[in-house]
C-alpha cells in the first residue's frame, strides 16, 4: 500500500579538496535521479473505521461485533514526480527509519502524475473485489447473497488484500468458535491475495513493519517470500508470521488465540 509523503529532508552541503571535481559533484549531488524515497506510513484497523468511515460494511448477513485490530500498513513515497538528487539517496541508505527504492518499482513507468493515481486506485479497487471473493469463497458463502463494500481513503494499491479478506472473515464468522480472530492483540500485516487465497509478495515490509509497531502491533503477518526482508531490520516486541495463504493465515491466528496448534515463524 501506498501513500504520499509530504516532506523530506535533503543534505545539500558536500566538502571536497580536489577543486576540479567540483563541477562534476556538484552535478551528481544536484541532478535527479530514477529513485524513491520511502518510509513508514499510515495503518488502518479494517475492523474499524478510517477517517470516520467504516473500513468494512456487509449486508445480507449477520456480522459479529469483535475485539482487537487487524491493520493494514502502507508506505508513504515522494511523489512520481518528486526530485530525488544524489544527497536524498545517501540520507536514504544510511537510515533505518527510510528506503530508496527504484522509482519504476512503486510507480509504473512513463506515466503522468494522473494516471499514476488512476492505476494505483484501480488496483485498490481491484484487491478489494478479489478479498471479498477469497474470504467469501474461503467461508463457503454466496457472494450473491452478500455484499461487502470496502472503504479504504487515500490509499492505493494491491497489498492490503489479505488484510481485507481477513476482516471480512472476522466480522462474520470469527475464529469459527465464537471468538475473535485477532484473540484481543493488534494484529498487522500485508499481502495481495488472489481469488483462491493465494498470498503474494509486496514491498516495503521492512517500513511496514515499523508503521505497525508504531501504531501497537505485536504480530505481523508477511508474506512467507518476503520473511527475510522482514527480519532484516524487525522492531523489537514483534513476532512475523510468514503465510502464504488465506487458510494458513486464519489457522495461524487461531492457533495464537487458543494456543493450539503450530504458529509458523520467519
Amino acid at each position: 500500500m501506498l501513500s504520499r509523503l509530504a516532506s523530506l529532508s535533503r543534505p545539500k552541503a558536500v566538502a571536497v579538496c580536489a577543486l576540479p571535481a567540483v563541477g562534476l559533484l556538484a552535478t551528481a549531488v544536484f541532478a535527479p535521479l530514477p529513485f524513491t524515497v520511502a518510509q513508514p506510513g499510515m495503518t488502518a484497523n479494517v475492523l474499524g473505521e478510517n477517517k470516520g468511515e467504516q473500513v468494512i460494511t456487509i449486508t445480507g448477513a449477520e456480522t459479529r461485533r469483535t475485539s482487537g485490530q487487524l491493520r493494514m500498513t502502507t508506505i508513504e513515497a515522494t511523489g512520481p514526480d518528486a526530485r530525488v538528487d544524489l544527497g536524498d539517496v545517501f540520507d536514504g541508505w544510511f537510515r533505518t527509519d527510510q528506503a530508496v527504492m527504484p522509482r519504476d518499482a512503486v510507480y509504473p513507468s512513463g506515466e503522468t502524475v494522473e494516471e499514476i493515481e488512476e492505476y494505483n486506485e484501480t488496483k485498490m479497487k481491484e484487491s478489494q473485489v478479489t478479498a471479498t471473493t477469497a474470504a467469501l469463497n474461503y467461508l463457503g458463502e454466496d457472494a450473491g447473497d452478500i455484499k461487502v463494500t470496502l472503504r479504504l481513503a487515500d490509499v492505493g494499491g494491491p497489498s492490503a488484500g489479505l488484510l481485507f479478506s481477513l476482516g471480512i472473515i472476522d466480522k462474520l464468522d470469527g475464529d469459527g468458535s465464537g471468538g475473535d480472530l485477532t484473540g484481543g492483540r493488534v494484529i498487522a500485516g500485508t499481502g495481495t491475495i488472489d481469488t483462491e487465497g493465494k498470498v503474494g509478495a509486496v514491498g516495503g515490509v521492512p517500513l511496514k513493519t515499523q508503521a505497525a509497531r508504531r501504531d501497537g502491533a505485536t504480530v505481523f503477518l508477511v508474506p512467507k517470500a518476503e520473511c527475510a526482508d522482514a527480519k532484516a531490520e524487525l522492531p523489537k516486541g514483534l513476532r512475523l508470521v510468514p503465510v502464504t495463504t488465506l487458510k494458513g493465515a486464519v489457522d495461524s491466528l487461531v492457533a495464537l488465540e487458543t494456543g493450539k496448534g503450530t504458529v509458523p515463524g520467519c
